[in-house]
């Protein structure tokens, strides 16, 4: 570290001044934590012990799960905690972890989600070739390299982000550690350093919407192609989900990482953090268990399970 970031830990943004306000923060955020763990973790349980659901949608679906878990933990129980202490700190190598690891489970979610797209084209578009394309080898190796992709993208980041010296003081206008607000504390010429891992981000994230946009033009033309109403039904049932996890996931970080620094306020700051980190990890498992009867019949027989 330089001497303009000699300092061995962070202030981060609180919620609230008041302590009776710290205490409701805390009480919404565990509310919002439990119900989280509890919906991805029934989701989890349901795939893995129902058969009817070793399939390759169901096997990725597992995976998303398994990163929301991850990334609302990375964040959430640290933000509970200080409202819980009436802390504001976070130590330097907490914050870069934090960094890390809700960046790994960001990129790798996005990833996963370029790979879902595929699986709906094959399934829909290449339905005779789908089972051969499509093999439980195949799909590990998918999800592995979505894995892998976030954290070699994670890895790359946070170094890239902490390399950079820092001179205007020590004070994260966030919950947690994000990168646009370590970068507000860069000395004003060190934003050069971070303008190429940007460049690559950009292009990598574009590159995964137009594939996923490319795959739903497709897809929807396939579908509208289908004589029975039924099987157009059935066939929106398993792509309307996933486009609606892809559109809130998108619309959402994308405003949080470009919106124009005309936009930006402590506020507006933390209610689009709050939007891209803790909603989807939350309402994703009910967006795909509202409409897919396989899913609801697998809960529906796990929880009367546990109740025998």
């Amino acid at each position: 570290m330089s001497n303009g970031s000699s300092f061995n830990e962070f202030l981060i943004l609180p919620f609230a001044d008041t302590r009776e306000m710290q205490l409701l923060h805390f009480s919404l955020f565990l509310g919002i934590y439990l119900a989280a763990l509890l919906s991805n973790s029934l989701i989890i349980a349901a795939m893995a012990c129902d058969h009817h659901l070793h399939t390759p949608m169901y096997f990725f679906l597992l995976n998303l799960s398994l990163l929301d878990l991850g990334s609302i933990s990375t964040t959430v129980p640290k933000s509970m905690a200080n409202s819980l202490w009436n802390s504001r700190t976070i130590s330097y190598s907490g914050c870069a972890v934090q960094i890390f690891l809700f960046l790994f489970f960001l990129a790798a979610e996005y990833s996963l989600l370029t790979v879902m797209a595929y699986d709906r084209y094959m399934a829909i578009c290449r339905p005779l070739h789908y089972s051969t394309l499509m093999s439980s080898r195949a799909c590990v190796k998918m999800a592995a390299a979505a894995w892998a992709s976030g954290f070699l993208y994670a890895l790359l980041h946070t170094a890239n982000t902490f390399s950079i010296p820092l001179c205007q003081g020590n004070t994260v206008d966030q919950f947690f550690c994000e990168v646009p607000q370590i970068l507000k504390l860069s000395c004003s010429d060190a934003y050069s350093w971070e303008a190429g891992v940007s460049v690559v981000s950009a292009c990598l994230a574009l590159g995964c919407f137009i594939f996923i946009v490319v795959s739903y033009v497709q897809i929807f033309t396939a579908v509208l192609r289908i004589p029975s109403e039924q099987g157009r039904h059935k066939a929106f049932s398993t792509c309307l989900p996933h486009l609606a996890v892809v559109s809130l996931f998108l619309s959402t970080a994308t405003f949080a990482y470009l919106k124009p620094p005309s936009l930006s306020s402590p506020a507006l700051d933390l209610v689009v953090a709050v939007l891209y980190s803790v909603v989807p990890p939350t309402v994703n498992p009910l967006i795909y268990s509202m409409r897919n009867k396989e899913l609801k019949d697998a809960l529906r027989k796990l929880v009367q399970h546990q109740h025998q």
